[in-house]
C-alpha cells in the first residue's frame, strides 16, 4: 500500500465511523476463508458490515470521532463490525461467535459509550430497531381493534339472537 491508498483507506474508515451507530471489535483467531465469507454474509443480511483493517490505519481513522476510545482494543488480528442500527452488528457478531470459537468479541462502542465483551453481548440480546417498530405499531393498532370489537359486539349478539329465533321457528 502506498501513501495515497493508505490515506484513502483512513478516509473511508473515518466515514464509516461517523455514520455508524455501533462499532464492535472482534479478534480473528484463524478464521478460514469460508468462515469469513459466511460471517460477512450474515452481517450483510443483518444490515451491518464487517471489515478487517490494519490497526494503525484504524487508529488514525478513529481520531475526532465518537469512537476514539476503541484504540486501546485494536491489538492483534482484529476486525470491525459496524452498523447504523445500534443492535445489528452486535447481534450478528455474537450469534456467529456462539457457533464458531475462532471469533472472539473484544469489545465495542455505541456512540461515545464504551462496551466490554459483556456489554456487547447485552446489546445483542436487545430487540433490533425493526422489531421495536413492529411492537410499537402493534401497540398503536391494538386499541383501535378493541374499539371496533366493542362497537360491533352488540350487533353481533342481536344477529345471533335473531338467528336462534329463526332456527327455532323453522324447527
Amino acid at each position: 500500500m502506498d501513501r495515497s491508498q493508505k490515506s484513502d483507506a483512513v478516509a473511508a474508515l473515518n466515514a464509516t465511523f461517523t455514520e455508524s451507530g455501533v462499532v464492535v471489535v472482534t479478534r480473528n483467531l484463524g478464521l478460514s476463508v469460508a468462515q469469513s465469507t459466511e460471517l460477512r454474509t450474515k452481517m450483510r443480511e443483518a444490515g451491518a458490515s464487517y471489515k478487517v483493517a490494519k490497526n494503525r490505519l484504524a487508529n488514525l481513522a478513529l481520531k475526532d470521532t465518537a469512537y476514539e476510545g476503541l484504540s486501546d482494543l485494536l491489538t492483534g488480528p482484529t476486525a470491525l463490525a459496524t452498523s447504523s442500527d445500534p443492535v445489528a452488528a452486535a447481534k450478528a457478531a455474537v450469534e456467529f461467535a456462539k457457533t464458531n470459537d475462532r471469533l472472539e468479541i473484544v469489545g465495542g462502542s455505541m456512540g461515545g459509550q464504551m462496551l466490554d465483551e459483556a456489554g456487547v453481548k447485552a446489546l445483542a440480546s436487545m430487540p433490533s430497531l425493526d422489531e421495536l417498530r413492529g411492537k410499537l405499531v402493534g401497540l398503536i393498532n391494538a386499541p383501535a381493534t378493541k374499539i371496533a370489537q366493542v362497537v360491533n359486539a352488540p350487533a353481533a349478539k342481536l344477529a345471533r339472537v335473531f338467528g336462534a329465533y329463526s332456527t327455532k321457528e323453522a324447527a
